[in-house]
């Protein structure tokens, strides 16, 4: 049963950083394409990195150069580290991977940017 837990989210100030952790079981993260979003209240869901099952990522342009997406094969996690972090990055934070042609997702992690 594939299944999903984000964790390390939280309160954080303007320019600090954070490392958001998205726990897989049920399948192999190395055999999937995985995704991280956010939603922000009264916003639509934005996917803000990419990381392949060949391990090549891609990110939103609004996160581009300050958060990396990397992935740990012995403990089956996927990592978001986010520098420099803005008060217009908060929001809850989930990941998501297409599996066997269905798409899973976590409950998310909240994260606040504030001073």
């Amino acid at each position: 049963q594939v299944h999903l837990r984000e964790s390390g989210g939280g309160l954080v100030q303007p320019g600090g950083s954070l490392r958001l952790s998205c726990a897989a079981s049920g399948f192999s993260i190395g055999r999937a394409s995985m995704r991280w979003h956010r939603q922000a209240p009264g916003k639509q869901r934005e996917s803000v990195a990419n990381i392949t099952s060949g391990g090549s990522a891609d990110y939103a342009d609004s996160v581009k150069g300050r958060f990396t997406v990397s992935r740990d094969w012995r403990t089956n996690t996927v990592y978001l580290q986010m520098d420099n972090l803005k008060p217009e990055d908060t929001a809850k934070y989930y990941c998501s991977v297409r599996y066997a042609t269905r798409d899973y997702w976590g409950q998310g992690t909240q994260v606040i940017v504030s001073s």
